[in-house]
């Protein structure tokens, strides 16, 4: 039988001391809650115990977050690691589990890494890492009953007086909220927040609910009462000044949303896939608003073109397909083209979103691109029902929607385009976009949206 030592949550862990399992508690908090200094919190963890198989696990873990071909090799190496270790000490059932979930995430097995991180809560609720990953992959396949349902199977076994409980609410109010149970969500997102206000998670949950429901003055004042907190974690605080700019756009209030991006989505010149995706969706949203972005698009662009065919993930092809359509960079699309195409052919769990809708949407986001408003149309048309396979949240993926709308009205088919406002009126009349376009087509009489957004409050 393996050595094991009880974590912060009472889950044995095969490690050469206790002080190991502490430092092991350390890294997967400062993961949680997006820290700086995870990376070293997980150098100290090694510095423990040089061998631990679930470290080596976590290691993997952490390559393949970052969604980056140039890291898939670390990650396999870890995952060989992490299979050494287990043959050598032993492993508990659970820590074999988790070895076995890296090796199907590699594998772009996303389902069966998913399945296996389900079952490990089964029977060990209080597996936090497994919660993570478990809504990660289920947030980016786009399945939000089933990210409601993984953690809310667990929360049984939670409760405040659990070490981390906060970051576990965090996520069951992120979950709660893309399903659409916006009250729930967002006290619940209130209470992790109230435990613990480093929760940048919590924070962005209850943010998304004051998106979807059209509350811009609400959502502005909560990210700025919270931003002592958030600005302290790692990048993902430019996702939450996304958020921000977000709210300021809906208001119409251009002048701060290109101060936003310049001091805070791009605050840094990163590349990291999210950082990029925001700068993108933020940059056309502006341009659909005839707002002047000057040569912002050709800094992201340049940082979209070295990823262009590496197909990890659509929800990110689709994304640098606006970008290189939008510059005119043909030699990036061709490559990002031919690789989305070899990548619908394959047999994995991405290979399935590309071939029912990244396909279709990188066509017609690049028709948009180019001018063609009318194939632009029909392509993000004919995936309307379906854009929730992208994975990514439903304002993220908005872009797609809003798109397909402003093609439609580009090429002159306004009673369709008149239907489609007409339909999201119902359900965002206080969204200024839509509010916008409605007084184009409706010839300026915005007062049955006034009503409708009385009659949602």
């Amino acid at each position: 039988m393996p050595q094991t030592f009880d974590d912060c949550r009472g889950i044995g862990l095969t490690a050469a001391s206790q002080d190991a399992v502490a430092a092991w508690d350390q890294t997967v908090r400062s993961y949680l809650g997006m820290r700086r200094e995870t990376s070293d919190r997980l150098k100290e963890l090694y510095a423990a115990d040089a061998d631990m198989p679930m470290a080596h696990c976590l290691r993997g873990y952490f390559m393949l977050l970052f969604s980056q071909a140039k890291l898939w090799a670390s990650g396999r190496e870890a995952l060989a690691e992490a299979q050494q270790a287990a043959a050598d000490r032993g492993v508990t059932d659970r820590e074999a589990a988790h070895i076995r979930a890296l090796e199907q995430w590699i594998n772009d097995d996303w389902a069966g890494a998913t399945d296996i991180w389900n079952t490990i809560l089964i029977d060990h609720p209080r597996d936090i890492l497994a919660m993570r990953l478990a809504h990660y992959t289920h947030f980016y396949s786009g399945d939000t009953r089933a990210m409601r349902d993984s953690i809310g199977r667990i929360m049984h076994a939670w409760d405040s007086t659990v070490p981390d409980y906060g970051y576990v609410a965090g996520c069951y109010a992120f979950a709660l909220e893309e399903d659409g149970e916006y009250a729930k969500a967002e006290q619940c997102g209130r209470e992790a927040v109230g435990i613990n206000p480093d929760d940048a998670w919590g924070v962005h949950a209850v943010a998304h609910v004051m998106e979807m429901q059209g509350r811009q003055v609400e959502g502005i004042a909560w990210i700025d009462k919270m931003e002592p907190h958030w600005t302290q974690i790692h990048n993902f605080r430019y996702h939450i000044w996304w958020h921000r700019a977000l709210f300021h756009l809906e208001l119409g209030d251009y002048d701060t949303v290109l101060h936003l991006y310049d001091h805070g989505v791009r605050e840094e010149r990163t590349e990291d896939y999210l950082d990029l995706t925001n700068a993108i969706a933020l940059l056309w949203r502006l341009e659909s608003e005839d707002v002047d972005v000057g040569d912002r698009w050709q800094e992201v662009a340049e940082h979209s073109a070295r990823y262009a065919d590496e197909q990890i993930l659509a929800f990110i092809d689709t994304h640098y397909a606006v970008v290189l359509a939008r510059v005119g960079m043909k030699d990036a699309l061709v490559n990002l083209q031919v690789g989305v195409s070899e990548a619908a052919k394959g047999t994995g769990c991405q290979s399935k979103v590309y071939r029912e809708i990244g396909t279709s949407i990188c066509k017609g986001v690049i028709a948009f691109g180019e001018g063609d408003y009318a194939r632009a149309a029909d392509c993000l048309g004919s995936v309307r029902y379906d854009l929730w396979k992208l994975g990514g949240s439903w304002a993220q993926r908005d872009l797609f929607v809003q798109m397909m709308i402003e093609a439609n009205i580009r090429a002159g088919r306004d009673t369709y385009a008149k239907a489609l406002i007409a339909e999201r009126v119902e359900r965002r009349p206080t969204s200024g976009w839509t509010r916008r376009r409605f007084a184009h087509l409706f010839d300026g009489d915005v007062s049955a949206l006034d009503q409708k957004a009385v009659e949602l409050a």
